[in-house]
């Protein structure tokens, strides 16, 4: 955790929780730090851009809080810069929760799973939105080839704070993907080593039948 995302996350409340069970200390010199914007490194765009999904959280004008998943190609989430990130906004179901969140209250909170290496992180961020006729450019630059659902508009975060939890209670979970071309993989030995073994007992059976003395049975 940074020390920033524990100023923005540790509100007074939870501070007087960790008081109340003994962790506040060790807290509050992590959070001692310049109140300055994380930026992303290069181990974190690495994750970035590795995800093909993430959960994006808003606030509704009734204060609850909004969680939708957004899911695309790998690498569909992009780093522009340290403290940018964006992607493209696709036509779906057109109810317009998030964006229409967005318009009350530019803060999100996006978690970026990664279950086969066990590993999540958590950002802290605010989100522009750049209609599609407004930086066609953006657009472009967002969409990754192949792709054919119309983009309506582009979501710019702008990071505040980052985290990364620990590894505890995540499950250990592979994308359909990878497990079939394991599963392919261990097939195809599976056969070649099945037409080995029947190449090798049709030698085994010639030769039985070739030795010096042999006689027929019967």
């Amino acid at each position: 955790m940074t020390g920033h995302y524990a100023q923005v996350a540790f509100t007074p409340a939870v501070r007087e929780h960790q008081r109340k069970h003994g962790s506040l200390r060790g807290y509050e010199r992590m959070a001692a730090v310049p109140e300055v914007a994380d930026a992303i490194g290069q181990d974190e765009a690495w994750f970035i851009g590795e995800r093909d999904s993430f959960y994006m959280s808003t606030v509704s004008e009734t204060g609850w809080p909004y969680i939708q998943h957004r899911g695309g190609p790998r690498g569909f989430l992009k780093v522009l810069d340290p403290h940018t990130l964006a992607f493209a906004d696709f036509r779906g179901n057109k109810q317009y929760i998030s964006r229409g969140n967005l318009d009350h209250d530019d803060r999100v909170a996006l978690f970026l799973m990664d279950y086969a290496a066990k590993a999540r992180m958590k950002i802290f961020g605010h989100a522009r939105v750049v209609e599609a006729e407004q930086d066609p450019a953006l657009m472009s630059a967002l969409t990754l080839p192949g792709t054919t659902v119309p983009v309506e508009r582009a979501i710019v975060i702008t990071v505040e704070a980052f985290d990364w939890n620990c590894r505890q209670h995540i499950p250990e979970l592979y994308p359909r993907e990878e497990v079939l071309e394991a599963v392919g993989s261990l097939r195809d030995r599976v056969a070649e080593l099945e037409r080995e073994n029947a190449r090798l007992r049709a030698r085994i059976s010639d030769t039985g039948a070739q030795a010096p003395g042999a006689s027929p049975v019967g």
